[in-house]
């Protein structure tokens, strides 16, 4: 079970660290992204700050023109001679505002796909948080689940510890018993083969008192008859002594 854990911890971390990897790529990607747009951002204001000075230089151009014109027709002959440069000026300047016009279009439209750019980048970076809180949940509600499951498995063993006591204790009680019953067929065995034993000391007793009284017996009937014999025989010699 421990070494069960130790791997489940062991995962867990490496997918910890998986996630802060992918989160400090995504974070430094997104900073890179941020800096790049800045830079963008100036050159822009750069571009517009060189395209209001065009204008104020056009606007002053355009103010030399007419003076220049109005000294042309004071003067018929300068302005012949100057006519031509006057038109290729004026084309040069309709060009430039044509092409500042251009380039004015241009710059709207970069500066409006810098802002749609910038909405999708704040509603990426908006949606990379939700992810990141709801990995961040994620993670708490497994960690939660996790010890959960810890606290589970941990009561499900002591359950089956207390258990396992409860049915060691039992089969403890059942040989004590079965060692309380041996040593009691024991002891009664011992007095029972006592018991026998005594019986028999006591009937061989009884044999050997009998056989000794019939012993007894039949030496004092020896003993009667010899004396019997023994007075007949003196009465058979007292009656010889009498006739002689």
């Amino acid at each position: 079970m421990k070494k069960k854990n130790k791997k489940i911890k062991k995962t867990k971390n490496l997918e910890g660290l998986s996630r802060l990897a992918n989160f400090t790529s995504r974070s430094i990607s997104s900073a890179y992204e941020t800096y790049k747009k800045k830079q963008e951002i100036k050159k822009i204001e750069e571009i517009k700050l060189k395209k209001l000075e065009e204008s104020s230089r056009i606007v002053k151009e355009k103010k030399e023109l007419k003076l220049k014109e109005d000294q042309l027709r004071k003067d018929q002959e300068k302005l012949k001679l100057k006519d031509e440069e006057l038109k290729l000026k004026d084309k040069e300047i309709k060009l430039r505002e044509e092409k500042q016009k251009l380039e004015d279009d241009r710059l709207y439209r970069k500066d409006e796909e810098l802002r749609l750019i910038s909405q999708d980048q704040r509603k990426k970076e908006k949606e990379l948080n939700i992810k990141s809180d709801e990995q961040n949940r994620k993670d708490i509600d497994l960690k939660v689940r996790e010890e959960e499951q810890k606290s589970k498995e941990l009561k499900e063993q002591r359950r089956k510890n207390r258990a396992l006591k409860v049915l060691k204790e039992e089969e403890q009680r059942q040989k004590d018993l079965e060692y309380l019953k041996i040593k009691e067929w024991e002891e009664k065995y011992d007095l029972e083969q006592k018991a026998k034993e005594q019986e028999e000391r006591v009937r061989e007793e009884k044999l050997r008192l009998r056989e000794l009284q019939r012993t007894r017996l039949a030496e004092e009937e020896e003993n009667k008859v010899k004396e019997e014999l023994s007075s007949r025989l003196k009465t058979l010699d007292i009656d010889k002594t009498t006739k002689n």
